[in-house]
């Protein structure tokens, strides 16, 4: 098996092991249907709550992890990719291709969200591209920040263990997409939530002068959460699978 969310361990590829294309390829889709559901729920559902909002985000991330943890592992997230490398669960040599295609997958889903919005007429994609942002919300820059590493580290935290050897794999998909429901719920009044440098990205490239020049917060922040989390998950749980 190769090191990924729902397929821990080991070093050596076994028979059947995915190729490094097809993981690359799931990486992609299943970023791309991250980014089209959550994203498209707040773009073009304007009449759902944040509750629904959060479902659409932890139901792609549930369906994709189901259907792709498998080939690619369902990282769909730079900084579950690069948590898990902290924690010694993936090849740090995997890391970038694994980002870049996650980056893709989700500005393939922004550019077809974009395209669909522009077809109706009036819609203005500054500001309603579902993009992220600090100070709009009335949070200071540092609270947001705060706010993404500690929920990112927490995601990171609900990985690696229900992904350890002594978890129950069949829950793994569900915990997961559950838990990031959960941080939606969390997050979305604070700066829309983003836990996902690729999910932010993948937007803001369409969003506007005012998104791409906050976007930076929500590239370092997760990955500093998902750091932090790597380096001390086994140090509190005592859990080194």
């Amino acid at each position: 098996m190769s090191d990924a969310v729902l397929t821990p361990s080991a070093a050596t590829p076994a028979a059947g092991t995915p190729t490094t294309a097809a993981r690359l390829g799931a990486e992609v889709l299943g970023t791309f249907w991250l980014v089209l559901g959550g994203c498209g729920t707040v773009i073009f559902a304007g009449e759902v709550d944040r509750v629904g909002v959060a479902l659409a985000f932890g139901l792609t991330v549930l369906t994709g992890a189901y259907a792709l943890g498998h080939v690619s592992g369902a990282h769909f997230n730079p900084a579950v990719t690069v948590g898990l490398a902290t924690a010694k669960r993936f090849a740090w040599k995997d890391v970038p291709a694994y980002v870049v295609s996650q980056v893709v997958g989700a500005t393939l889903a922004g550019l077809v969200l974009l395209v669909v919005a522009k077809g109706r007429p009036g819609f203005v994609a500054d500001g309603h591209m579902a993009t992220n942002a600090y100070g709009d919300g009335g949070y200071k820059l540092w609270a947001v920040f705060l706010t993404e590493a500690v929920l990112t580290a927490m995601f990171l935290y609900v990985i690696l263990g229900v992904t350890s050897k002594k978890a129950t794999p069949a829950a793994a998909g569900l915990t997961i997409g559950l838990c990031l429901t959960l941080i939606h719920l969390i997050a979305i009044p604070i700066d829309g939530t983003s836990v996902n440098p690729a999910r932010s990205l993948g937007v803001a490239w369409f969003g506007g002068g005012h998104a791409m020049s906050q976007v930076w917060l929500f590239l370092v922040a997760p990955l500093v959460g998902a750091v932090v989390a790597g380096v001390t998950h086994a140090l509190i749980t005592g859990d080194s699978d």
